[in-house]
């Protein structure tokens, strides 16, 4: 039985995240070839405060950008 696990920063549209579900369940399942029964995709939504990429949090990005400043943007 196959598990995909997806953690995303939260915030985004119910309709999104139920999409992207139906969208990775399909792949999942055409692609190993077995029964819609067989397949469980799992979506995390973490608080973009305790997400963090180069020290900085989702949260303190989001800040910055407001401010203008673009010093913790990745590339």
């Amino acid at each position: 039985m196959p598990i995909v696990k997806i953690s995303l920063a939260a915030g985004r549209d119910p309709e999104v995240l139920r999409a992207c579900l139906q969208a990775v369940h399909i792949a999942v399942r055409d692609s190993l070839e077995v029964p819609d029964s067989a397949v469980r995709v799992l979506i995390t939504e973490v608080p973009p405060g305790l997400w963090s990429s180069g020290g900085v949090t989702l949260e303190e990005r989001s800040a910055n950008r407001e401010a203008g400043d673009t010093r913790s943007e990745s590339p």
